[in-house]
């Protein structure tokens, strides 16, 4: 039995991002996703999150778990029910918290791995590394607040706001190849602040094998901060079809 809905606090939130080939995105997903395009460019990333105090709805108490976490995004479309869905698929999941790392999956959607995060922040700077402890992934992004976004796909922030936050509707890689955990995220409020970046590295997205030269270019970066908002567990999508 998994827990329906859960609540809590958006400490910090960094969504650092990719533009890249579509052809190469296509090769990497999994049916039935496909790229969601923006201008005719794939839109990958990195999502950084520390979460405080995540609960479930219902629990009468006002304390919970704090985690640092990190999941690799691609922005995808789907058909299902004779409608084209939009969201994010999610190849991995990382976190600092060995409840995540042994529940998730289970008690609530999206089965994570066990990581060490080595955190240094201000107002204004940001510095997030992170390695599993299956060696797995590695991740490094730093950068500093600013008051501009620079983007080569979206023409403001706003429009960059916006096409982030439509992609609330996650679904997780499980250890079956043919299911999907599904996971929304309801913020109660929707701002975000632009983030230049300084020094951006991942095991996933600079695998050559994976993303061949000239494939991928870092775009833009946006940091909120300070959110409540809620875990809703969706209907897993599941594919016959081989990967």
């Amino acid at each position: 039995m998994r827990i329906p809905v859960i609540q809590g606090v958006i400490e910090r939130r960094i969504l650092a991002n990719y533009r890249v080939d579509p052809e190469v995105v296509a090769r990497v997903l999994p049916k039935p996703f496909r790229p969601q395009l923006v201008r005719g460019f794939a839109i990958a990333g990195i999502c950084l999150i520390r979460l405080k105090n995540v609960r479930p709805k219902l629990w009468p108490f006002p304390w919970g778990i704090h985690s640092e976490n990190a999941a690799h995004r691609i922005a995808v479309e789907w058909d299902a029910q004779g409608q084209t869905r939009s969201g994010v698929y999610i190849p991995r999941r990382d976190s600092s918290s060995l409840l995540n790392s042994f529940a998730g999956g289970t008690l609530f959607p999206g089965e994570h791995h066990y990581a060490t995060f080595k955190v240094q922040e201000s107002d204004s700077h940001l510095s997030v590394n992170v390695n599993s402890y299956d060696n797995s992934t590695r991740i490094h992004v730093s950068g500093h607040v600013q008051d501009f976004v620079e983007t080569n796909l979206f023409s403001s922030l706003t429009e960059a706001s916006d096409f982030f936050a439509k992609g609330s509707l996650g679904y997780s890689a499980t250890h079956d190849s043919r299911r999907f955990d599904g996971l929304e995220l309801r913020c109660s409020t929707w701002q975000v602040e632009p983030l230049a970046i300084e020094r951006m590295e991942s095991s996933f997205f600079d695998d050559k094998n994976r993303f061949p030269t000239g494939s991928i270019h870092f775009d833009c970066a946006l940091l909120m901060r300070n959110v409540q908002h809620e875990w809703h567990g969706r209907e897993d999508i599941c594919c016959r079809a081989e990967i």
